[in-house]
C-alpha cells in the first residue's frame, strides 16, 4: 500500500492543500497518508480536518498522525517537506535586524540577510531528516517545498544515499505562466517557454502561446507595463500582488524575462528596494511583514476551525484542485506515466554554463525510476554572470551551515546585493545579531 508522509503536516496552509489534492486524485485511492509535525496542537487540528474530509466525502484513505519522525518515515514511498524551523517568531529577526541596518526585504526567505538566516536554521534540520530517510525509506521520492529552496535542496541531495530521488518544487513559474496565459487570452497549459535559472530567479528566453511564437511581442508588453498603460494584477491588494514592473525593468536590461514574482526577484538585486525607490513602491512592491504573515496564518486557522464546526462547507474547497505539482507527480508515478514540470535539481549539464552539481531550476521529468532534468543549453552571458554569483553564494551558504563557519557566513553576507551598502563593521555586527537571535537553532556556530 502506498505511504505518503507530509513532514510539517500541521501547516494550516500546506496541510489542507496537499490533503485535498491527494484526496481528489483517483490513482492514490487507498493510500496511507501520514501527517508529522513537532507541534501537537497544529497536528491535531489538521488531522481532524483530514478525518472530516474522509468522513464527509466517504474517501478510501488511511490516515495517521505522529510527532515521531521515525514513525512517519518508516517505509514511506513519498516524503513531502514543508517546514519552517522556529516558525514566524524565528523569522521576525530575519526582517527586523537588517531593517535596523537600513536593509528592507520584500520576503526574506530566499536570499538577502533573511534568506541566509533562514537557510542556516533549516539546513541542519533537513539534513537530519534526510539521514532518517536514508535509514528508513531510502527509495522514497522526496519532494521539497521548503525555502530557501535552492540551499535546502542542495543539502538534501548531498545527504541522500540514493541519487535522483530528491526534487525541489516551487509554484512561482506556475503563477507567472497563468498571468501570461491571461495576457494572451489562452489556457495556462497552452503556454510553452524556455525557462532556466535558480529558484526565484528563473528566466524566460523564448515563449510560445497556443503554438504561436510570441517572444517578439514581449518588448511591447514591457513598455506598456513600465509606462502604466498596462497594470498587471490591477485588482490585487494582497501581500502577493505582482505588478511585473521588476520583471519588465530587468527584461530591458538583459533581454530575458524573469519568471517568478517581483517580490522574490527584487531581492537578488540592489536596485529595487531602497530609499530612492520608496522601498520598492516605484515598482509596485509590497514588503511582507511578520504581521502580514500572522494574519494569513490566523485566517487559515479560522477556516479550518469553521470547517470542523460545520460552519464552512467543504465541498467548494474539495472541488478546487490547486496548481501545486505534488499530487500530479504522484498520479503520474502511480499510473506508470511521466510528469513534466519545473523542478530544482543538481546541474548535470541542463544549464551548460553554470557549475555542475549546483541546484538549478529548469524543466524536468519524474517517473517510477526517479527524477531527471531536461537540457536547456547555455544561457546568455549576462544571465550567466548574475546567476553564477548567486550559485556561489548558495554553495557557500550550505557549507557555512554544515560547518558552523562564521567566516563563510560573513563572506556570504558581504556578497549579498541587498547588504552591499554595509561597512565591514556593520556587516559583522548584523551577522552577530542574526546568529545570536538564532542561537538555539545553530549549535555548530556556538560550539566553541
Amino acid at each position: 500500500m502506498t505511504k505518503i508522509t507530509i513532514i510539517g503536516g500541521g501547516s494550516y496552509s500546506w496541510g489542507p492543500t496537499f490533503l485535498r489534492d491527494f484526496f481528489i486524485t483517483p490513482e492514490l485511492r487507498g493510500a496511507t497518508i501520514v501527517l508529522h509535525d513537532i507541534l501537537p496542537e497544529r497536528l491535531e487540528r489538521v488531522f481532524a480536518l483530514a478525518q472530516k474530509m474522509c468522513a464527509d466525502f466517504r474517501l478510501d484513505y488511511q490516515l495517521e498522525k505522529t510527532l515521531v519522525l521515525e514513525e512517519a518515515l518508516r517505509d514511506a514511498d513519498y516524503v513531502i517537506l514543508t517546514i519552517t524551523t522556529g516558525r514566524l517568531e524565528a523569522m521576525r529577526p530575519d526582517l527586523e535586524i537588517p531593517a535596523r541596518f537600513g536593509i528592507r526585504q520584500a520576503v526574506g526567505d530566499t536570499t538577502g540577510p533573511g534568506g541566509l538566516a533562514r537557510a542556516l536554521r533549516n539546513i541542519p534540520v533537513v539534513v537530519q531528516i534526510a539521514e532518517k530517510v536514508n535509514e528508513l525509506c531510502p527509495n522514497a521520492l522526496f519532494l521539497n517545498y521548503t525555502n530557501p529552496m535552492t540551499t535546502l535542496t542542495r543539502a538534501l541531495c548531498l545527504t541522500r544515499s540514493i541519487p535522483n530521488r530528491t526534487v525541489g518544487l516551487c509554484h512561482e513559474w506556475i503563477g507567472v505562466r497563468e498571468k501570461l496565459a491571461q495576457i494572451f487570452g489562452i489556457e495556462a497549459g497552452q503556454i510553452q517557454a524556455r525557462v532556466a535559472g535558480v529558484n526565484h530567479l528563473i528566466w524566460l528566453t523564448d515563449l510560445y502561446a497556443g503554438g504561436r511564437r510570441v517572444w517578439d511581442e514581449i518588448p511591447a508588453l514591457v513598455e506598456k507595463i513600465l509606462s502604466g498603460e498596462m497594470v498587471v494584477d490591477a485588482d490585487d491588494t494582497s501581500v502577493f500582488v505582482d505588478r511585473a514592473r521588476v520583471k519588465a525593468a530587468l527584461f530591458q536590461v538583459y533581454g530575458a524575462l524573469p519568471a517568478a514574482g517581483d517580490r522574490h526577484i527584487a531581492e537578488f538585486f540592489p536596485h529595487f528596494i531602497n530609499e530612492a525607490t520608496g522601498w520598492g513602491a516605484e515598482y509596485g512592491l509590497r514588503l511582507t511583514s511578520i504581521a502580514d504573515r500572522q494574519a494569513l496564518e490566523a485566517e487559515d486557522k479560522q477556516q479550518i476551525d469553521l470547517a470542523l464546526r460545520g460552519e464552512l462547507p467543504l465541498e467548494p474547497f474539495m472541488r478546487a484542485e490547486s496548481t501545486e505539482a505534488a499530487n500530479k507527480i504522484l498520479r503520474a508515478v502511480a499510473s506508470g506515466e511521466e510528469y513534466v514540470g519545473i523542478m530544482n535539481l543538481p546541474n548535470a549539464g541542463q544549464i551548460a554554463n553554470l557549475p555542475d552539481g549546483a541546484i538549478v531550476e529548469t524543466f524536468g521529468v519524474i517517473d517510477s525510476t526517479g527524477v531527471s532534468a531536461m537540457t536547456t543549453g547555455e544561457l546568455p552571458v549576462g544571465l550567466q554572470n548574475v546567476l553564477e554569483h548567486h550559485v556561489r553564494q548558495q554553495e557557500m551558504t550550505v557549507e557555512a551551515a554544515l560547518t558552523g563557519s562564521w567566516d563563510l557566513a560573513l563572506q556570504v553576507l558581504l556578497g549579498d546585493p541587498l547588504s552591499s551598502r554595509l561597512t565591514l563593521s556593520q556587516a559583522r555586527q548584523m551577522l552577530k545579531e542574526l546568529l545570536d537571535a538564532n542561537r538555539q537553532y545553530l549549535p555548530r556556530f556556538f560550539e566553541n
